[in-house]
């Protein structure tokens, strides 16, 4: 449900109050002094929005970062290295430190 802010124009007060549209319309047609101030939209809601990948996404991207082993991606989504990979990996990170 919004929630809209008001003025009160006999007072000069200014509120917020949670209600649909359609009580919103109606609640300024019964209240005349009662105008409605204009800002960003505001929705308040039960859906969470946080993304869940499906494991099909999550394929893909094991796919992707079998095929670059040396991405961020493979670093993060990729499968587990073997001993021998993660010691040439840190001997190359090692070697490209020092040229720096």
């Amino acid at each position: 449900m919004p929630t809209y802010e008001f003025e009160n124009t006999k007072t000069g007060e200014q509120f917020e109050d949670m209600m649909t549209i359609s009580e919103k319309e109606d609640y300024l047609k019964k209240n005349p002094h009662i105008h409605q101030i204009y800002t960003r939209l505001n929705i308040v809601s039960g859906v969470n929005t946080s993304s869940k990948t499906d494991s099909g996404w999550k394929e893909n991207l094991s796919r992707i970062a079998e095929a670059h082993p040396n991405s961020a991606l493979a670093q993060e989504h990729g499968s587990r290295k073997s001993i021998k990979q993660v010691k040439t990996e840190q001997v190359l990170n090692k070697h490209r430190a020092r040229k720096k």
